[in-house]
């Protein structure tokens, strides 16, 4: 079947049938067109009270997959045709799960307990575990804060996979390319971007020109420091000498030495921090956590 293109007439045709035939408040509602790559729908309906989505035909399981979300109680408002015409239909995802999508439409999803603020440092229990020692919820935070990610940005995650989960979820007009030396490691990032619904996100396994062919180039990069940082950085700097960076490291003489190999490959504004987090124990006791050094810098590009 051919697929439909929803240009800015048949979109607005579709926001006149809601309007026209429902009650619904279409002041604020969501736009995203699944039809397009990259585009995650469970994270955009739970941070919006409206979402319209335009999908092609030949979706089984888009209801099945929001009711596992934990998504059961929105309520979808759809016709059986391609064409905004025609009588309205309305049910909840969890009466739905069993049927796909049939025809090039548009559907509204109202999820009344939608929550517009960012998530930022999810509880490590939110992710799968598989192979890897997730770094402290609270340290995501910092880190997530000094990436300062906006919507539309590419960023390139390396050795970082829940990095790479939330700052999918941060940009989700953007893309992360994850790299992942380790198998195990990349299939663990798998299971989480399934579980998350993520859809973009791209893994590959080094980074170097073949690997990253067809990739958007990255305007910023998170990386876990290794013996590859300087080949990373230095290949990175020289796909987008405009790329800002994001390092942690555990090790303090890394961290002490980052500071001339930023400089040499022609960043400024660089700033090292090192984070403490300390949790009361069930004996009252404080336990700390590892101590990270975590390292950011910009190049002189954007100095002004």
């Amino acid at each position: 079947m051919e697929q439909q293109i929803f240009t800015n007439e048949v979109i607005i045709s579709w926001l006149q049938y809601y309007a026209q035939n429902t009650t619904l408040d279409l002041e604020h509602v969501k736009i995203i067109d699944i039809t397009k790559k990259n585009k995650n729908v469970i994270p955009t309906v739970e941070s919006h009270k409206t979402t319209m989505v335009f999908t092609n035909a030949g979706i089984d399981d888009i209801f099945y997959r929001l009711w596992n979300a934990g998504l059961g109680e929105c309520d979808v408002w759809y016709n059986e045709g391609s064409d905004p015409s025609g009588p309205i239909l309305n049910q909840k995802v969890k009466y739905m799960i069993d049927r796909g999508i049939n025809a090039s439409a548009g559907m509204l999803i109202i999820n009344p307990n939608a929550r517009n603020t960012a998530k930022i440092g999810l509880s490590n229990e939110m992710f799968q575990r598989g192979s890897i020692q997730y770094v402290g919820s609270e340290i995501r935070a910092i880190i997530l804060n000094k990436m300062m990610v906006a919507p539309t940005d590419e960023i390139c995650v390396i050795s970082g996979e829940s990095i790479a989960i939330e700052a999918a979820l941060m940009a989700p007009e953007g893309s992360v390319i994850a790299v992942e030396y380790s198998r195990h490691d990349r299939a663990t990032l798998e299971d989480n971007m399934a579980h998350f619904d993520l859809h973009n996100i791209k893994i590959i396994d080094h980074v170097d020109a073949e690997s990253m062919k067809g990739c958007p180039v990255p305007s910023l990069v998170f990386l876990v420091a290794s013996a590859s940082t300087e080949q990373e950085l230095t290949y990175l700097t020289a796909l987008n000498p405009d790329i800002n960076v994001v390092i942690y490291t555990l090790d303090f003489k890394v961290a002490a030495g980052m500071t001339d190999t930023l400089q040499t490959l022609g960043f400024a504004d660089i700033e090292t921090i090192q984070v403490a987090i300390s949790k009361l124990g069930s004996k009252n006791n404080f336990k700390q956590e590892p101590a990270p050094w975590i390292i950011t810098a910009r190049s002189r590009v954007n100095v002004k």
